[in-house]
């Protein structure tokens, strides 16, 4: 399928209601530096630098799914401790419809801490019970899918073995969702697959795939064969195998089968992709896609979700960009709309993106040295330019001496810039964001002050750097030579 064609069915997407059915896990990213081995046991010594709260397994799908702008509710399992109330608030914040999460006072909130070194995870530890939940706790879980099934325009089981999905609650599940014509999407733990007879579709990865069938698959026609005998022999209408750098496999019992290759990126971290295919699987067939277009779109989103660290969502807009990344650059110039295009064409191509900003209003020696240095930090380099209104909060009703359009183009002319985008705002923050750059950079002169979209770029793996100054060069002191000079004159 071609681009255009992908991108208007992404246009064309509603807002479907998702129930997400599962093993909700609170993700906990420790991160900091490694610069020594522990004098103690021959381990690495971790400077934590910072710490933060994710939504894994269930709740991560749901996460993805309201990125994605889905109406999301939730029917999972959290203990009776703070890790359960972190949990809740996380999905919250995200807009999920959390009712249907219970507390079971039994069992300790599953979660999961990963030790950080840059984005490399050099330890992870578990704290879980994966016990079936008892007759009570079951029952509640039953009544919550019963209510929410009533809205849904697809299901998924997000199966992690952690007890929630049980053989009885799945089939609970998929009675009452065939009985509304309601697509499930399962993304299956183990080796018993007849628990998800009936679904749609099920979504393992190879070796999962593989433990489920017995036997490895090694080259396309296993993949294929494997596939098929998935769907059949379990009563389920397709298999969609997750290959990671090998893309996506689909076989349905209906004749419907391809193969979606991935494409080429820098890879950080897989954790949590499968996540965001079987909610983006879900979206679509809840949204009235084909498999094949289901599959197209949900490998898209893989793709970029695996360039960042951590359990990652992605945006329509961003998804968006990464089905544009190969139209071609017009310009550095950007407008607001052809700027994820590029940084996916960017990092579809495994470059490093430098992200600076400023008014740049009268250009001078100590600007160029200040781009070349940035320039130096990585392969690529964005600079995000104040727009004139911007530049008069900041600077006084008396700038920019040079309007916008001015800027732009100086700077698109000048050789380290290799694009540039105006803003509106105060500070980038938000451009930041949007960006995520591998590397920010500041001028030294904001040591003290505090670089903005700091906090964002490190949690994401990224760094901040401060460029040195060139002595006696800047806008101000030029202006106020200027101002001598013409007090002189008179």
């Amino acid at each position: 399928m071609n681009s255009d064609y992908l991108i208007q069915l992404l246009d064309n997407l509603a807002h479907p209601r998702v129930l997400v059915v599962g093993d909700v896990i609170l993700d906990r990213y420790v991160a900091g530096d490694v610069e020594r081995i522990s004098p103690e046991a021959p381990i690495p010594v971790l400077k934590v630098q910072r710490a933060e709260l994710r939504l894994g397994g269930a709740g991560n799908v749901a996460a993805n799914l309201r990125s994605m702008e889905a109406e999301v509710s939730l029917v999972g399992l959290v203990g009776d401790d703070t890790w359960g109330s972190d949990l809740r608030v996380l999905l919250e914040e995200t807009g999920a419809d959390a009712s249907g999460v219970v507390v079971d006072a039994a069992r300790p909130t599953v979660r999961k801490t990963r030790f950080m070194s840059g984005v490399q995870q050099i330890l992870r530890v578990d704290w879980e019970e994966e016990a079936e939940v008892n007759a009570e706790i079951a029952e509640s879980l039953r009544a919550h899918v019963e209510q929410l099934m009533k809205t849904a325009d697809a299901v998924v089981l997000s199966d992690y073995g952690k007890g929630v999905l049980s053989d009885e609650l799945c089939a609970h599940v998929l009675r009452l969702a065939n009985e509304r014509g309601v697509p499930v999407v399962a993304d299956p733990k183990g080796s018993n697959y007849m628990k998800y007879k009936g679904a749609t579709l099920v979504s393992p990865n190879r070796k999962e795939a593989e433990l489920a069938l017995g036997r490895p698959l090694q080259g396309d026609d296993a993949i294929a064969a494997g596939a098929r005998e998935l769907a059949t022999a379990n009563g389920i209408e397709a298999a969609v195998i997750t290959l990671g750098a090998g893309g996506i496999h689909y076989c349905a019992t209906d004749g419907a089968e391809g193969r979606v290759s991935a494409k080429a990126r820098a890879v950080y971290d897989v954790t949590g992709a499968g996540d965001t295919v079987v909610a983006h699987l879900a979206l679509y067939l809840g949204g009235g896609a084909s498999l094949s277009e289901a599959v197209e779109l949900a490998n898209a989103a893989a793709g970029v979700v695996v360039g960042r660290v951590g359990a990652a969502t992605v945006t329509r807009r961003e998804l968006s960009g990464r089905l544009r990344a190969g139209e071609p650059l017009r310009g550095k110039v950007l407008a607001s709309d052809q700027l994820d295009a590029l940084l996916e064409r960017w990092r579809t191509e495994g470059k490093h993106v430098v992200f600076t900003n400023g008014c740049f209003d009268v250009l001078h020696r100590g600007h160029v040295e200040y781009l070349r240095f940035a320039k130096q930090q990585g392969d690529v380099l964005l600079v995000g330019l104040n727009d004139d209104e911007s530049v008069r909060r900041l600077k006084g009703e008396t700038r920019p001496l040079n309007g916008l359009e001015d800027r732009l183009e100086v700077l698109a002319a000048l050789e380290p810039v290799d694009a540039v985008i105006a803003f509106s705002e105060d500070t980038p923050l938000a451009l930041v964001e949007r960006v995520t750059p591998q590397v920010l950079v500041k001028g030294e002169d904001w040591r003290e002050r505090g670089v903005v979209g700091r906090e964002w770029v490190e949690r994401h793996g990224g760094k901040v750097i401060l460029a040195p100054m060139v002595p006696g060069r800047s806008t101000t002191a030029i202006l106020n030579k200027t101002q001598e000079a013409e007090s002189s004159d008179s």
